[in-house]
C-alpha cells in the first residue's frame, strides 16, 4: 500500500513534469576532455544564469560518463542544436561514453574540449564552480569565455527528441541520489 506521502509526492513530480513537457526545453549537446579522455552528451537542463559577468548552466545526470569527465575538466563546451540536427542529438543522446567514442567522424574544432564544427551556435565556458544539492544531476557553472553565433537558430526541443531512448536510463540513477534528497 502507498502511504500518503508517497501519494502526494507522486502527484507533484507528475504534476512538474506537465509543466516542464509543456515548456518544451531547447536541447544542447555538453563536450568536455579531462586528459586524454574526452566525452559528450545531450542535455536538457540548462540556461543562463547571469548577464554581468556572463554566466551559464548545464545540468550533468550522475549516471553519464559526461558527467563524470566534466567534473574534473576546466572547460564544457554548450552546442546549441537546430531543429535540423536531429543525428546529432541521437548520437549523443542514446550512446554512452562508457562504450565508446561519440566524436569519430565529426568535424572538431581544436580547443580545450571538442568543439563540433556541425553547431555554429555554441560556447565554451571555464567550470567556475559545481553544485550537488542532492538530486540526480550536479549543476555546473560556466564563466562563459568564447561564443559562436551562427545563422538564425531553430532550436531542437524536448519535444523532438522524445523518440530517443537515453543512452543511461533513468533507472541508472540512484534513488534517492544521496542522503540528503530523503
Amino acid at each position: 500500500m502507498v502511504d500518503e506521502a508517497d501519494g502526494r509526492a507522486a502527484a507533484q513530480s507528475d504534476r512538474l513534469a506537465s509543466i516542464i513537457e509543456a515548456l518544451d526545453q531547447p536541447m544542447v549537446v555538453v563536450t568536455t576532455a579531462s586528459g586524454d579522455e574526452r566525452a559528450g552528451c545531450l542535455v536538457g537542463f540548462h540556461c543562463q544564469s547571469s548577464i554581468d559577468p556572463g554566466r551559464y548552466v548545464v545540468w550533468l545526470s550522475k549516471a553519464n560518463h559526461t558527467g563524470r569527465v566534466g567534473l574534473r575538466a576546466s572547460h564544457l563546451g554548450v552546442h546549441f542544436l537546430d531543429r535540423s540536427q536531429h543525428g546529432l542529438a541521437e548520437r549523443f543522446g542514446t550512446r554512452t561514453g562508457d562504450d565508446g567514442d561519440k566524436f569519430g567522424g565529426l568535424d572538431l574544432a581544436d580547443g580545450p574540449v571538442p568543439l563540433l564544427e556541425d553547431c555554429p551556435n555554441r560556447l565554451l565556458g571555464r567550470r567556475a564552480a559545481a553544485l550537488d544539492e542532492g538530486g540526480d544531476h550536479v549543476c555546473v557553472v560556466l564563466e562563459v569565455e568564447e561564443v559562436w553565433s551562427g545563422d538564425d537558430l531553430d532550436p531542437l526541443r524536448l519535444s523532438d527528441v522524445s523518440d530517443l531512448e537515453p543512452g543511461h536510463p533513468a533507472e541508472e540513477r540512484p534513488r534517492p541520489a544521496t542522503h540528503r534528497a530523503r
